[in-house]
């Protein structure tokens, strides 16, 4: 759009800039041509969502023919792959900023760690070995990812319970004390967390006690508007995104109008009372539980995708995503230069050529709900961002290992145990033979 200059950076970052086609990538792997439609996506720990991040609107994008991008929504195409050494923050390229926005201390720097659907399991239906092996993973990941990366702020977009809606006053006061004994950050680092569907309920299911409840114990308001280091960040309830002017939707909808205005009087001050300005206007951040409308997984090109039985299957509107009217209204009210949701538990990357957005629908942060989980991290600036994806080790490929081991210490001891027998064996025979 005229007015918000060039699109911003929003491709996955590899820490060596070394792009290798798919054929490349399998000539290196395995020494010969290869073509890597499915596993080879896979390959490498961090991967950039094509030429999407600042060249021409759509990021290498072509155009959709499904109904996401009625809406401004196009697939991004992956054509090639990053190699990656380790997992690691990316790194801004100026090239990249929006020269239309004022950058007032190029200190403005905020390095965020987001994740999403954590799925803390429930005393009704998760089993103890479950809970002991998935939140384990969990655990190790995202306080490794502490030490190792210090992120200043970590976003957790929902579903961090898995029976939420369904649980005791004492059980979500236990489900409360793992949460933050499982996801602990160090002094330095802040924690803000958005609801999810199995944290409260779908719409139709919230009531105003688990609404309050959820928010009490995360001073987590259906609308949140969170200013850090000059970049703004919207924190929302996509179920209060229904518009039907319901207890938890109306107030919504006041906040997000209240926000809206405040980013235009930022934006051109002299149109607006002082006192409804922030302290400089940059482009926000939208982040939420549910992705945008889009009609289904097909647009999405990336190696934490949905499988493909799965990717055709069609979204329901406010169940999968939230509905087409909603997205229309958030992208012309907020003009976000980003959005981030989750809910599929599969990870897409796509452009809404509308606002000139682009769309980061995160992966489930379980092993519960997949194979490959990962989380992102990003850093921006008022005028420009960089995002990339940290792949965990895979579910299936730690089973092996662990099996592996089991099956090499039974070998181990049944060779050890014929090894003893038979000595005592030989010890036998030859005190035999010495006596007359």
């Amino acid at each position: 759009m005229a007015g918000w200059g060039a699109p911003v950076s929003a491709g996955f970052h590899s820490r060596r800039n070394h792009c290798l086609s798919r054929n490349e990538v399998g000539e290196k792997l395995h020494g010969g041509p290869s073509v890597l439609e499915g596993a080879g996506r896979r390959e490498g720990a961090c991967a950039r969502s094509g030429d999407a991040a600042g060249g021409a609107p759509g990021g290498g994008g072509g155009n959709s023919v499904t109904a996401g991008a009625a809406i401004g929504g196009e697939p991004v195409d992956r054509e090639r792959f990053m190699e990656e050494e380790e997992c690691s923050w990316p790194v801004l390229d100026p090239r990249k900023a929006d020269q239309t926005i004022d950058a007032k201390d190029p200190n403005q720097i905020v390095k965020i760690m987001l994740l999403a659907d954590t799925h803390l399991l429930g005393p009704k239906h998760g089993h103890w070995f479950d809970k002991l092996r998935r939140e384990w993973q969990m655990y190790r990941t995202f306080q490794t990812a502490m030490i190792l990366q210090r992120p200043d702020v970590v976003f957790i977009l929902g579903d961090l319970f898995d029976e939420g809606q369904w649980c005791s006053p004492e059980e979500f006061n236990a489900y409360i004390d793992r949460f933050h004994s499982i996801f602990h950050v160090p002094a330095g680092t802040k924690l803000f967390v958005a609801v999810g569907n199995h944290d409260i309920g779908f719409h139709y299911k919230i009531t105003p006690y688990l609404q309050k409840r959820f928010t009490d114990a995360f001073d987590a308001p259906p609308v949140r508007l969170i200013t850090l280091a000059g970049s703004h960040f919207v924190l929302l309830n996509s179920m209060a995104m229904e518009g039907d002017g319901c207890f938890l939707c109306r107030p919504a909808e006041v906040l997000l109008s209240k926000i809206s205005r405040r980013l235009k009087c930022t934006k051109n001050p002299s149109q607006c009372a002082k006192s409804m300005s922030l302290s400089q206007y940059s482009r926000p951040i939208l982040l939420q539980h549910f992705p945008l409308y889009r009609e289904s997984d097909e647009v999405c090109n990336e190696p934490d995708e949905a499988p493909e039985d799965e990717k055709s299957q069609k979204f329901r509107e406010r169940m999968e995503c939230i509905s087409r009217e909603s997205t229309f209204s958030l992208l012309d009210m907020l003009q976000p230069r980003v959005s981030f949701g989750g809910h599929t538990h599969h990870g897409c990357h796509r452009y809404h050529t509308l606002t000139n957005t682009h769309e980061f629908t995160l992966p489930s942060f379980s092993w519960r709900n997949k194979n490959n989980p990962s989380y992102s991290l990003a850093v921006f600036t008022p005028n420009n961002y960089e995002v990339s994806k940290c792949y965990m080790p895979q579910e299936s490929t730690v089973c092996f290992l662990y099996f592996s081991g089991i099956l090499m210490i039974l070998i181990y001891a049944a060779f050890s145990y014929k090894f003893l027998c038979r000595r005592q064996r030989l010890f036998k025979e030859k005190e035999s033979e010495k006596q007359p």
